[in-house]
């Protein structure tokens, strides 16, 4: 007879794991609606949150900042997932590098921050067109965030894609997503398109299910059309409104939970060509400790900006049209490159009378570099590097065509066209119905002549022989993330008129202006003789070492008009030195190469290069420095500071 087998000692261990490990069904985040608060696996739970945008901060740095903010006393992060970063085309989705949304969320798991999830599909954020595709507008006739049947195709696809990906991350789950928020703000667009709402709201549940918390967030004057039965109505303000009279508002829409401000502002974005705008210390401590006092739950809208790195920054349409800088600083209470501001520790005794503050101290602020004066070398117009920037050719046409009609989303377009006879003398150019979007550096033979913007400048006057080349490069500044009900189409919206005649026969080039730095212009490229002083779209390079480790940096280009920047091949963003406020743009270490390798800088200058082509590397960032009014957002009376020096620095 075979002998007994001995029980297998995993089953006699399972029923003890059982009952030692935390399970994920017995994880729970819900509502306490008779007690006015959350509860956290049946306990009494408050978050203490703060916004960071993973997409606005290189993949390297994510734990530093996550590991600040867990160390400044927070107990959750709140990130938005903007579409656009993840779809590219139709159908085709990155996750990947810098996308990789799930070492995201799991880089706040291993810093112990809980998520507040925000996908949208329509995010603002300042970024490039709210976070929606531009290829969207592919289809002219779309309304978009509306129950328009193209637009719900395109964001039912997209969220078959994402939110099974969110699945496992959820709290109940045995991850750390506790909330997820539907839409954004959609109370301040004007469609109020209940359908369109309830439609995402039922989306939301069948991908993701009943138990997790799904809520909105709007301004106080968007609770109406923006909240929705079912979900959980938050809303926004800063250190400037009337706390009690929007709770109160509030309460009308959600008489019974916690109260919750899902957008507390620690400061404020900029626009080129406005000062820098701050928020005083004091008052945003102020608002803070009211609100917890209350009992309320808070997240920080920003806690740490980040960068619009590329040609990702949104836009505002407040009277004129209104791109957004390339920093996204914030006045945060953590820089945009990563330090601990005054403003990050007076928050930071705040949260320290209401809950714990994990011990230890903060991490130091990050070494930082000066290098220079840089002298760069004319790379050559443009226009001599059409055959590389477009080597497919151009698009012909007899009126001109939009970026999306050539789904070309980012960046820059040419557009040609021949004189059909001699202007003799200095006649009228311009583009009716304000039709520029955004800017036109416009060229005759290659001489530059000037510039039309949107808003801004409408016409220019010039001469030409019968046969002659009128080039019009236009530059996307940003499509608008929040201010506009409309498409924001991109190009010559317009044919343009010179004198009373209105052009036609176009050529259309969009430019891979990023293949050319990257890929190109590593190789010696033939270089012909240029005139002393050239102007219009120009490149420019120089090549430098850096000894020892390096660090952190900001790049300084004075005298400069405005136009691009790489650093090796990494598209830095736009400068706009003669706009202001920003002057610097911040370079994150982990771009630059150390230890005497050579580091390649590479400009495209769009009107007029300084007498001495030279740029620096500054251990200090300038943010403010124009002599604009400062703009000022509020519902209420504005508490506004003066900018105040950023000591300690500043994706």
């Amino acid at each position: 007879m075979a002998p007994k087998k001995p029980p297998c000692l995993p089953s006699l261990l399972l029923p003890l794991l059982t009952l030692l490990l935390p399970q994920a069904d017995t994880r729970s985040f819900i509502v306490d609606r008779e007690n006015d608060r959350f509860l956290l696996d049946g306990a009494p739970f408050r978050y203490v949150s703060g916004s960071l945008h993973y997409f606005r901060v290189p993949r390297v740095l994510w734990a530093d900042r996550l590991l600040k903010m867990r160390m400044s006393g927070l107990n959750a992060v709140q990130f938005y997932v903007p579409w656009n970063y993840h779809e590219p085309e139709p159908g085709v989705y990155n996750f990947n590098g810098s996308r990789d949304l799930t070492a995201f969320l799991n880089e706040a798991s291993i810093a112990d921050l809980l998520v507040i999830l925000r996908p949208g599909p329509y995010i603002c954020a300042e970024w490039e067109m709210g976070g929606l595709p531009a290829w969207l507008l592919q289809k002219p006739e779309i309304q978009l965030r509306t129950s328009d049947p193209d637009f719900l195709a395109a964001v039912d696809s997209w969220f078959k894609v994402l939110l099974p990906k969110l699945y496992p991350w959820l709290y109940h789950n045995g991850g750390n997503i506790i909330s997820i928020q539907v839409e954004n703000e959609y109370g301040s667009y004007k469609a109020c398109d209940f359908t369109y709402m309830r439609h995402l709201a039922g989306l939301f549940r069948a991908l993701l299910g009943d138990r997790i918390l799904l809520f909105t967030t709007d301004g106080p004057e968007g609770l109406q059309c923006g909240s929705l039965q079912g979900l959980y109505t938050t809303v926004d303000f800063g250190p400037a409104d009337n706390m009690t009279e929007i709770f109160a508002l509030l309460r009308k829409y959600e008489p019974h939970g916690p109260l919750v401000n899902s957008e507390y502002y620690t400061g404020w974005l900029d626009y080129w060509g406005q000062n820098h705008s701050t928020r005083s210390i004091s008052a945003v401590t102020k608002g803070l400790e009211n609100m917890l006092k209350l009992g309320a739950s808070v997240n920080m809208y920003m806690f740490h900006g980040g960068t619009n790195f590329g040609y990702w920054n949104g836009a505002d349409e407040k009277g004129r049209f209104l791109p957004i800088t390339t920093s996204y600083d914030y006045d945060a209470p953590i820089s945009e490159a990563g330090d601990p501001t005054p403003k990050l520790f007076a928050l930071r005794n705040v949260i320290s009378k209401f809950q714990e503050i994990p011990l230890g101290p903060l991490p130091p602020p990050s070494p930082k570099m000066m290098l220079g004066p840089l002298t760069l070398h004319l790379d050559g117009y443009l226009l001599s590097f059409l055959d590389i920037l477009c080597p497919h050719g151009p698009i012909r046409s007899i009126l001109p065509m939009t970026f999306e009609a050539v789904k070309q989303d980012h960046g820059f377009m040419l557009y040609r066209t021949y004189l059909t006879h001699t202007v003799s003398e200095p006649t009228q150019l311009w583009v009716p119905n304000n039709g520029v979007h955004d800017r036109a550096y416009v060229m005759v033979d290659g001489v530059f002549q000037g510039v039309l913007e949107r808003n801004m400048k409408h016409q220019l006057f010039l001469m030409g022989k019968m046969g002659a080349k009128l080039d019009i490069l236009l530059e996307n500044m940003g499509r608008l993330s929040f201010g506009s009900n409309s498409s924001d189409f991109k190009g010559l919206l317009e044919p343009p008129v010179l004198g009373q005649t209105a052009l036609t026969q176009w050529l259309m080039f969009p430019l891979k202006v990023d293949k050319l730095v990257k890929w190109w212009f590593p190789l010696p490229l033939l270089r012909s003789s240029h005139p002393q002083a050239p102007s219009g779209p120009t490149f420019y390079s120089t090549t430098f070492s850096i000894l020892g480790e390096g660090g952190d940096t900001f790049l300084f280009l004075p005298g400069w008009t405005k136009g691009q920047v790489w650093i090796n091949g990494f598209n830095l963003g736009r400068y706009w030195t003669r706009q202001g406020p920003q002057q610097t743009l911040y370079v994150p270490r982990p771009l630059l190469f150390s230890r005497g390798a050579l580091n390649k800088i590479t400009l495209l200058e769009l009107e007029n290069v300084p007498s001495e082509p030279q740029i620096q590397f500054l251990d200090r960032p300038i943010l403010n420095s124009t002599l604009h009014k400062t703009y000022i957002y509020s519902l209420s009376a504005d508490t506004q500071s003066p900018s105040e020096p950023m000591e300690l620095s500043g994706h």
